[in-house]
């Protein structure tokens, strides 16, 4: 049975040092999995520090590289780099202009590369122009960055200076009326914050929406404890549609790195890949998945050379379930298990049960059923990290799993001693018969616990630990708030709000992260060992609201 293969062609200058250009653009087809086909238009001498020669390639013999690759084999998308000048750009525009008239369109990615990062000029000034009137109108997406778009904007005399994220809305709109159709402005050059990106105003009648691939969504409280200084800036690409109203964002952390080098290449050949692989009808998506490649491939890029050194283009060439654990996002395995468990994870955090405590008005009775059966529920707790230090092969895991009993124990004297403010004896706590839905719980923790996969007990206990962290943060959030709906000071339920948003617990909440993640990245799953995972996971976010439930109810 003969295997589909996705062909794409790169029309680009070369680059000796491996890490834009020709080079780039075929490592990268290869990582989508596609076949990478080549025509040269230019050949530089250049290494990480910058250019130090370029020789162009004669037009016809540019011409004639891209008939024989698209005479004989089926390119599905074709991207244009470093075109050098207007004789070498004019062969490149007429002869796809050629072809598509004949066989059909196929489609584009023009990448305007006009200057080096390093300052070098890789297009001369006369061929921009050929560059707008002829290859731009054949392009479905153009992809300049501020400089090359300001250059272009000057060209024919619209507004070109760029200095904010409301200025490149306005940019990218007046970039569309130059031909192509879809222009995706990239953001490198511009610093832009979170508060930017929600206060932004969409350009005439336009709306604006905003991908969330890199940026933490809702209830990830616990998780903004990774914050480093390279998430306060973004890096925003801002992707316009002719015919679409809709302009749309895709903000990622800055990156503090010197592996910048064949940035746009990258970006620009994952767009044609995505695009080549049949997403053609769908430039959004194509975008979120070229823009996550190009960022990660930055990300987890080794130093190589004396200056800005190329991307790790070779990421994704290990089809893994979970994105590499990084600096930027350190916990992946948590971050997703979230995101799919959203509605389930939100109405867990948010309870009723949650939001009656901080607002001080949850019945006593209530939270009194709760904190005895809260009781019962550490004993299950400790009996099942018991079992995790004993599944544990050296001594490190089973010392940390260890200390978590002791811990555990120690919060069981205080939670004695904390039911005594609420009028609750010792001898009650340990007389209350417990709720079937304490039994239910308990029940899942040692029996999954009981099983084979240290991991899948890990986390099955992270739901309890790192659910009540994030209940403490998202209150003492919205407490902060201008006419918050949470009542802090007075609030009968106070200490318990305190403890769980506290250092100590948060402290915890950071362990157990760092626990998870680690495991997670020593030995990756497989879907279906995630399955298996994300399966647990979500039945013990099940349990936990339905803990929340049992309060409410008082059953």
């Amino acid at each position: 049975m003969e295997r589909d293969v996705t062909a794409v062609l790169t029309i680009a200058g070369t680059d000796s040092s491996g890490g834009a250009g020709i080079q780039a653009d075929l490592k990268t087809f290869a990582a989508f999995g596609c076949y990478g086909t080549s025509v040269v238009t230019a050949l530089t001498a250049q290494n990480t520090t910058g250019v130090q020669a370029i020789h162009g390639v004669p037009p016809d013999f540019v011409a004639q590289q891209i008939k024989s690759v698209l005479d004989d084999i089926e390119v599905r998308a074709i991207k244009t780099g470093m075109l050098f000048d207007a004789v070498n750009t004019k062969a490149v525009a007429s002869t796809l202009k050629e072809h598509f008239e004949s066989n059909g369109h196929i489609p584009l990615v023009c990448d305007p590369v006009c200057v080096s990062t390093s300052g070098h000029v890789l297009l001369q000034p006369e061929a921009i122009s050929t560059m707008v009137d002829e290859l731009f109108p054949l392009a479905q997406l153009i992809t300049p960055n501020k400089s090359e778009a300001e250059l272009l904007l000057k060209a024919r005399s619209l507004r070109s200076d760029i200095t904010s994220l409301r200025d490149m809305l306005i940019a990218a709109q007046n970039l569309l009326t130059l031909g192509p159709e879809a222009v995706l402005l990239k953001g490198g050059h511009i610093s832009v914050s979170v508060g930017d990106i929600k206060t932004v105003a969409a350009p005439d009648d336009a709306s604006v929406e905003v991908n969330y691939d890199f940026l933490l969504g809702e209830n990830m409280e616990i998780l903004q404890t990774a914050k480093t200084s390279a998430t306060e800036s973004l890096v925003v690409d801002v992707l316009c549609q002719r015919g679409i109203k809709t302009i749309t964002l895709y903000p990622q952390p800055r990156l503090q790195s010197r592996s910048t080098h064949g940035t746009g290449c990258t970006l620009s050949a994952a767009l044609a890949c995505a695009l080549g692989n049949g997403i053609a009808c769908d430039v959004t998506e194509a975008t979120a998945q070229a823009t996550s490649f190009t960022h990660l491939g930055i990300e987890t890029a080794a130093p190589i050379g004396k200056g800005f050194g190329p991307l790790n283009h070779l990421h994704a060439v290990s089809k893994l379930v979970l994105r590499p654990r990084t600096p930027g996002n350190p916990y992946p395995l948590t971050q997703k298990l979230i995101l799919d468990t959203a509605r389930l994870w939100k109405e867990y955090v948010q309870h009723d049960f949650v939001t009656q405590l901080g607002k001080g008005t949850l019945e006593r009775s209530s939270f009194i059923h709760f904190i005895k059966q809260d009781y019962h529920y550490l004993k299950y707790y400790a009996r099942a990290y018991a079992l995790l230090a004993s599944k544990s092969h050296n001594f490190e895991p089973i010392l940390a799993a260890t200390n978590i009993v002791l811990h555990i124990s120690r919060e069981s004297s205080m939670h004695t001693s904390f039911c005594a403010q609420w009028g609750i004896t010792a001898e009650e706590l340990e007389t209350t018969a417990e709720s079937p839905a304490t039994t239910a719980y308990g029940a899942f923790l040692i029996d999954t616990g009981l099983q084979g996969d240290t991991t899948k007990l890990v986390v099955t206990l992270a739901a309890c630990l790192l659910g009540y962290g994030e209940v403490g943060l998202w209150l003492k959030k919205e407490a902060e708030k201008p006419n918050s709906w949470v009542t802090w000071e007075g609030n009968p339920y106070l200490k318990w709000m305190q403890d769980y948003s506290g250092e100590e617990y948060q402290n915890a909440v950071r362990v157990g992260l760092e626990t998870i993640e680690t495991r997670a990245a020593a030995d990756p799953p497989s879907p279906s060992r995630y399955a298996e995972w994300m399966s647990v996971w979500e039945k013990c976010v099940r349990l936990e609201k339905g803990f929340w439930d049992m309060g409410m109810n008082k059953s």
